[in-house]
């Protein structure tokens, strides 16, 4: 069983940065299409970025795109990712998720595993 941990929420400044980290164990993320998601209040959870295990391509929402970078260290068995140029719309609960497949059209379809969230607010 796949359980995944995240960390590095918090409170960041509009043009600020943040890095979150997802932590998993009971698998290794190598072999496994792994992504991030959102969710607002009230909203339906969003893709923000996904990478693909079969050749680590890696495909983000239009919304983040430039901004957002997705990252692992395998020894650390951890994705992560890093937030730059953050603003108020990017205010919500980040989940990372394991498994389903990675594409350029619909970002991390169908995971498996989720973490539990890690919250992130962004001050204008």
């Amino acid at each position: 069983q796949l359980r995944l941990v995240e960390s590095g929420g918090g409170l960041a400044e509009t043009g600020g940065f943040l890095r979150l980290s997802c932590e998993a164990s009971g698998w290794t993320l190598d072999y496994i299409d792994i992504g991030w998601f959102r969710q607002v209040p009230g909203k339906e959870r969003e893709g923000v970025g996904c990478i693909n295990s079969s050749d680590g391509s890696a495909y983000y929402a239009n919304s983040v795109e430039g901004r957002f970078t997705m990252s692992t260290n395998a020894a650390k068995n951890t994705m992560y990712l890093q937030m730059n140029g953050l603003h108020p719309g990017d205010t919500a609960t980040y989940y990372c998720a394991a498994g389903g497949n990675c594409s350029s059209y619909r970002l991390l379809c169908g995971p498996d595993y989720w973490g539990e969230g890690t919250s992130v607010t962004v001050s204008s």
